[in-house]
């Protein structure tokens, strides 16, 4: 059986003709005056959605609607946010804004009240419009096997859409085959922890569908657990599935992310909580302390703890500075008995200077050929070596200037400007 997603009381309906009966809850939120209410009705554990229209927000001029983008914020009354259960969505400034959601069964009864504003960008206008959501329980009817389905080629706003469902709803209809079928939840795949996709080839973020009957899974949904289509989700392969073909003409189903729920047969993990070691026994209500409780000075205290960590820390550090400053080993024997190593060793190379000096002078080396005695090369005569005695042995030459004897032919000499001179 097909049950209207808008949440408004949508009667039993039988295959896809019943399409057109699925009601969706669509309203002019924002009107010329500030803090109207209105109110619509939504049931639990079937997927309900509102539409904030942006055209009405907008206003009109001159006849015409006016194209200002507008941006809607929803907030519950005296909270910054949304109940967990509802969510919102508005793609751009210029599109409509869409809360849905499943609401639990703890609030029903309880109506819940939601703050929409909207923001005109081009103005700078503001309007503020509230929403009543009257929460009522849905018909007995359980639905205890449930099949979460993942579609590739839809936005969720996309899904909302009464046409769009009826269709989904249709097909699965078809394949399952149940009395009763009803859209249980409907989440964005980023509300998932999907990523946003690319804006390119008009890729949609995709969105999870959870669906509900009365009856169990047919043969072709319990497809995707054997073996052989489990191996080729593992190897990110698409498994075959042989009642594709009734979704591919409009969704594109991930069949490898579908999720079948038996609730029949899950067992409850409730445990009675007993009493034994660990857990204290019942004390009854809180009662605070009474006011005739005196107070506390802890002025003491204070200074206990900040004194007693400071005296420590002075203690250490004097002890620090005194090791470091005033007990560096042999700095007093140094300074009072023995001269700077430099010193030392500055006076010990000029004292061996000096002494290989001496002994350079009074040392007895062989004169060099040039400094024997020479024929003249006119005269025949032999011309005396000069006297050792008055030159220094270290500055002596190796080639003596030799006095010019007669007889002696003269050789020109070329000098460094490139002149001759006889």
């Amino acid at each position: 059986m097909l049950r209207a997603p808008g949440g408004a009381g949508g009667g039993p309906c039988v295959g896809r003709s019943s399409a057109a009966a699925l009601l969706l809850l669509t309203a002019f939120v924002l009107s010329s005056a500030d803090g109207v209410d209105e109110t619509v009705n939504w049931k639990t554990k079937q997927t309900n959605n509102f539409v904030i229209s942006r055209k009405a927000a907008a206003g009109q001029n001159d006849g015409e609607v006016s194209n200002d983008p507008i941006t809607f914020n929803t907030n519950l009354m005296g909270y910054p946010d949304r109940p967990g259960w509802l969510r919102y969505i508005q793609r751009t400034p210029y599109s409509d804004g869409v809360l849905y959601g499943s609401p639990t069964a703890e609030n029903v009864g309880k109506p819940t009240i939601i703050e929409i504003t909207a923001y005109n960008k081009h103005t700078f206008e503001t309007a503020r419009h509230n929403l009543v959501i009257n929460i009522m329980s849905a018909e007995d009817f359980p639905l205890p096997y449930q099949a979460e389905f993942f579609i590739k080629n839809m936005n969720v706003e996309e899904m909302l859409a009464s046409e769009v469902l009826g269709d989904f709803l249709g097909a699965v209809k078809n394949v399952w085959q149940p009395e009763r079928l009803n859209a249980i939840n409907i989440t964005s795949a980023l509300d998932r922890g999907g990523r946003v996709p690319l804006p390119i080839n008009d890729m949609k973020e995709g969105v999870y569908v959870t669906v509900g009957a009365d009856v169990p899974f047919s043969s072709c949904l319990r497809e995707v657990e054997n073996a052989q289509n489990q191996l080729r989700c593992s190897q990110e392969m698409e498994p075959v599935i042989t009642c594709d073909k009734k979704f591919r003409t409009q969704f594109y189903i991930d069949w490898c992310k579908i999720s079948l729920v038996d609730k029949t047969k899950q067992v409850s993990t409730y445990q009675e909580v007993v009493c034994g070691e660990g857990i204290l026994p019942d004390g009854g209500e809180y009662r605070p302390p009474p006011d005739s409780l005196k107070s506390r000075d802890y002025y003491s205290d204070f200074l206990i703890t900040l004194a007693v960590p400071s005296a420590v820390a002075l203690v250490l550090f004097l002890v620090l500075a005194y090791i470091m400053c005033c007990r560096r080993e042999g700095v007093e024997k140094r300074n009072m008995y023995t001269p700077d190593i430099q010193l030392v060793h500055h006076s010990a190379i000029q004292k061996s200077t000096k002494e290989l000096r001496d002994m350079s002078k009074n040392r007895e080396i062989a004169w060099p050929l040039s400094t024997l005695p020479v024929f003249h090369p006119v005269t025949g005569e032999i011309v005396p070596p000069l006297h050792a005695d008055s030159y220094d042995n270290t500055s002596m030459p190796l080639m003596q200037a030799q006095p010019n004897l007669p007889h002696q032919t003269q050789i020109p000499q070329q000098q460094a400007a490139g002149k001759w001179y006889p």
